[in-house]
């Protein structure tokens, strides 16, 4: 990158937050191959590079980018529900709901990427954690 005529490198130490609302197990193995990729692992580059379209997919169809993020906190409690964390997606406002189209996304980013999920561990703490 070039600043004031001067060429500079610049890294990438950050994310979106809000992208680890959910699959947050996963999130820590991305972290991990993260650091392998920028460590000079050229497979974990590849490897990131691949999921990077997930990614950018899964939180379109979560966060409800389509339509200005108005339904990102049911869109979270969505996938929270299916992993069994909540009973339901309600939210505090009772009109707070997933907006047309929401819920067929999240539907195919779930079928597609099941290897950003991490519902076996979920599953494995699921009881322990609900007590």
């Amino acid at each position: 990158m070039v600043v004031d005529g001067r060429e500079v490198e610049v890294e990438f130490v950050g994310g979106l937050l809000g992208q680890w609302a959910v699959w947050v197990r996963r999130a820590v193995e991305l972290l991990d191959e993260a650091g392998r990729a920028r460590a000079g692992d050229d497979g974990a580059v590849r490897r990131l590079l691949t999921l990077d379209g997930h990614l950018t997919d899964a939180n379109a169809a979560i966060f409800d980018v389509v339509h200005g993020f108005h339904g990102c906190i049911p869109g979270i409690h969505e996938v929270l529900r299916r992993q069994g964390l909540l009973a339901g997606r309600w939210c505090l406002d009772p009109a707070e709901e997933l907006p047309p189209g929401q819920l067929a996304e999240i539907d195919r980013i779930w079928a597609a990427y099941p290897w950003l999920r991490d519902d076996e561990f979920v599953a494995e703490g699921l009881s322990r954690w609900l007590s």
